[in-house]
């Protein structure tokens, strides 16, 4: 009964976590150059129930489900056109590489909705978060003219050879992890500007998880009160 119990109590935390999931995705359907995610789960250790043996039964019993990992769609969208003259798209695969005037963090976004902000005596291309817009040689861009969106040079298009398990650290921008390798330069990725990338959440399809998750989520917690008044009943019977 204890076994039940706390199976039912795992799943309950781990189909919460798909609902943050879920939650986050439909939060960002309309954020430009977002990129949405799905959770995956893992079976916990399974043994032979009533076996003292060592031997194979047809019988037996697990410890619930684990989220492992949580993977990010980076395939392009979809594009739309826009007014704004510092609005660009990248038409295929890779990132903007982008650095943070305080730390010099180097991130990566798709989204291309940037703008310009004034440093000392000299305007720059930054990003909704503040961060520099990196150009081929990887240097903070300078806006020349902001009446014409003129740069002081061509904005960077950076690629990986592996994208799997990059990290999200918010506000829609990534950091590679030791296995995606070092960026390199896409001298061939076309740049399409006044036009953004739209969203890569499918609100179709988080609604049916979120649907899946909650009644998940509903019967792991009656599976805990079940769990719950039989230990009790037991205890009744024993007293």
């Amino acid at each position: 009964m204890y076994t039940s119990f706390y199976t039912a109590a795992r799943g309950a935390m781990e189909e919460q976590e798909k609902l943050n999931v879920v939650g986050h995705n439909l939060a960002n359907a309309n954020n430009y150059g977002y990129k949405a995610k799905t959770t995956v789960f893992t079976d916990l250790m399974y043994y032979n129930l009533n076996n003292y043996t060592g031997e194979d039964t047809r019988y037996k019993a697990g410890a619930g489900i684990n989220v492992e990992k949580t993977n990010t769609d980076f395939s392009p969208k979809g594009l739309i056109t826009t007014e704004d003259k510092f609005d660009y798209a990248i038409n295929g695969k890779g990132f903007f590489m982008l650095r943070s005037p305080i730390t010099n963090e180097i991130t990566y976004s798709r989204n291309g909705h940037f703008s310009m902000s004034k440093r000392g005596n000299e305007f720059y291309l930054v990003n909704d978060n503040g961060n520099f817009v990196l150009d081929e040689n990887r240097n903070p861009i300078r806006v020349l003219d902001g009446n014409t969106g003129e740069l002081s040079g061509q904005i960077g298009v950076y690629g990986f050879n592996i994208l799997d398990g990059m990290q999200s650290t918010g506000n829609n921008e990534f950091v590679p992890v030791l296995k995606n390798g070092e960026p390199f330069l896409m001298r061939d990725a076309k740049l399409i500007d006044h036009a953004l990338e739209m969203s890569g959440v499918d609100v179709a399809d988080d609604f049916t998880r979120m649907i899946e998750a909650q009644r998940a989520y509903s019967y792991a917690l009656k599976m805990v009160q079940t769990s719950d008044e039989v230990v009790n009943t037991i205890n009744t019977l024993r007293a």
